[in-house]
């Protein structure tokens, strides 16, 4: 399943999560970080949304926020 979002969707996609999961956004990248081991984006969505019950939309958004973020990490930006 491929979900692609516009940067505004994205971004109000991300805002909602703490408040519609409950749960922050470092928690929900903790959770990736020590899931298993994915080579696709969608396999990773796929996990995250069947493991811990969230909607395919916030999956797909926090996939893609972490893959952002774990790339300027690898940048050393």
């Amino acid at each position: 399943m491929s979900l692609t979002h516009s940067p505004d969707m994205h971004k109000s996609l991300i805002a909602r999560i703490p408040l519609q999961t409950g749960r922050e956004l470092a928690d929900w990248f903790s959770r990736i970080d020590s899931g298993p081991s994915f080579l696709r984006s969608d396999e990773r969505v796929n996990w995250l949304a069947d493991e811990h019950g969230i909607c395919d939309r916030y999956a797909a958004a926090l996939v893609h926020e972490w893959e952002l973020l774990r790339r300027r990490r690898l940048a050393g930006a």
